[in-house]
């Protein structure tokens, strides 16, 4: 894989292995599981034009590590207004950033990604126009707060990352994030050149 880049049609794109698509689409489907978790949707038995105005998103910050990174909260010394805050923009934000990955998921399998793939070989072309590659990008933002969280990782400890052995599950997850990273900087450099 060697990353993003601008096609002269103006289109972004990217070759991926097989294992590496594939790598993605889990990782999204895991930010999607976790962005749909307990989240029932409140305006699913409203009509439309009740759907529209309603506010009943959460008020109290997610237990989840990982959604309150996601969806930090917005007035720390304020709960009651950083509740009001949460409950008039949370859903929207899931929404969107559901959207996002789903976005990433449909795209790798449109391009032929298999639902299990067996052959190594196969290569999976990926070509995005300019508001499909601002979707990739926040998706690739997003799955990379997700991983920071879980790992703990912090600013200047790149050191101990460095330390642990090659097979430590949090080495491999952590060169997973850092691969994600320089996805991410190919993605802006191709979005513009």
């Amino acid at each position: 894989m060697s990353g993003f880049e601008k096609h002269r049609s103006g289109a972004v794109i990217a070759t991926f292995a097989v294992f590496e698509a594939d790598l993605i689409r889990s990782l999204c489907f895991q930010l999607v599981e976790l962005l749909r978790d307990e989240q029932p949707d409140p305006a699913e038995h409203l009509d439309p034009l009740e759907a529209l105005f309603n506010f009943s998103g959460p008020v109290d910050e997610p237990e989840d590590p990982v959604l309150l990174r996601l969806f930090p909260t917005a007035y720390t010394e304020d709960p009651e207004a950083a509740g009001e805050f949460r409950r008039y923009t949370e859903p929207a934000l899931r929404t969107a950033k559901e959207r996002n990955v789903v976005l990433v998921i449909d795209t790798l399998e449109d391009a032929g990604l298999p639902m299990e793939p067996e052959d190594a070989s196969i290569v999976i072309d990926v070509e995005l126009d300019e508001p499909s590659a601002l979707g990739w990008l926040l998706a690739f933002n997003d799955l990379r707060l997700a991983i920071a969280t879980r790992l703990g990782v912090t600013d200047d400890d790149e050191e101990f990352w460095e330390s642990l052995p090659e097979d430590d599950d949090r080495s491999q997850a952590h060169d997973i994030y850092e691969w994600l990273g320089w996805l991410q900087e190919t993605l802006v450099a191709a979005i513009e050149a």
